[in-house]
């Protein structure tokens, strides 16, 4: 990553190395495009983000002991941590973009975020109190569905721009790119909401040995999530950026031109 020749990709890494930088110093700058787009991609690493520590942990005590350092252990508030990092982040960028702006659509955003920062708390704890049928579990259930219904209709309606009423094919927008792959869009859609919901492949106890699994096929699954997503959210970006002229290779006049009555060259003496 810190590879200082101009060998694999110097810029592309660069790059993100500055974009990391600036997601961790949110709020002292303005939110640009690339910033809470970056953001979003890091809010489908959360299972990755977590294992970090439990790697980190594993090393320290030894990997034959690797079990202590899982979200029952008495540890589990730094795996949380890492765990609801980059929704901290967007967070701070949804205020940070309503203080310049003034638009109530950031906070808006803001709080599907922090309705996911509410989600993870509440299935750690239900994790570290040994994944019971007891209070924390209700609460888990209660914000996991609050969140992905939250979250869900938020990528359709504002980051997809779809469920438009009116329109050539149902359910979809006005304007699309991908018009020879329409099929794909009502595939996203359906699939979008299904993994939204992934959550629930952690309710069944009685097959706890295999929970690492399911976090495997879970972040696996919200990776792929996260990679349909990027299609169609930087479609709507564009065809916004193309409706406000700031992507444009024309821009209207402010007034009409008659061909019929106005030539060059044309003169009323013959």
């Amino acid at each position: 990553m810190f590879d200082p020749f101009n060998i694999f990709f110097k810029g592309s890494r660069y790059w993100l190395i500055k974009s990391i930088v600036k997601l961790l110093t949110s709020g002292t700058r303005r939110v640009e495009f690339a910033d809470f787009w970056m953001g979003d991609q890091f809010c489908s690493l959360v299972v990755t983000l977590s294992d970090l520590y439990l790697f980190a942990c594993a090393y320290a005590v030894g990997f034959d002991k690797w079990r202590k350092c899982g979200s029952t252990a008495k540890t589990w508030p730094a795996v949380f941590i890492l765990a609801m990092l980059p929704f901290l982040i967007r967070v701070v960028q949804s205020i940070k973009r309503y203080v310049d702006s003034r638009l109530n659509t950031h906070l808006i955003n803001g709080g599907k975020y922090l309705c996911g920062i509410i989600y993870y708390l509440s299935y750690y704890i239900w994790r570290h109190q040994g994944s019971l049928r007891n209070t924390s579990f209700a609460f888990w259930c209660l914000f996991g569905t609050l969140y992905s219904v939250y979250a869900s209709a938020w990528d359709f309606w504002m980051d997809w721009s779809l469920l438009q009423p009116h329109v050539k094919y149902p359910l979809l927008r006005a304007e699309l790119l991908y018009t020879d792959h329409i099929p794909l869009y009502y595939f996203a859609i359906i699939s979008n909401i299904l993994i939204r919901f992934i959550w629930v492949i952690y309710i069944p106890s009685s097959s706890a040995s295999n929970m690492y699994l399911r976090f495997f096929i879970a972040g696996f699954l919200e990776m792929l999530r996260r990679w349909q997503w990027n299609f169609i959210r930087l479609e709507n970006e564009h065809l916004g950026n193309m409706d406000q002229y700031r992507v444009t290779r024309e821009v209207p006049l402010p007034y009409s031109f008659d061909d019929n009555h106005h030539h060059i060259g044309d003169s009323d003496d013959d």
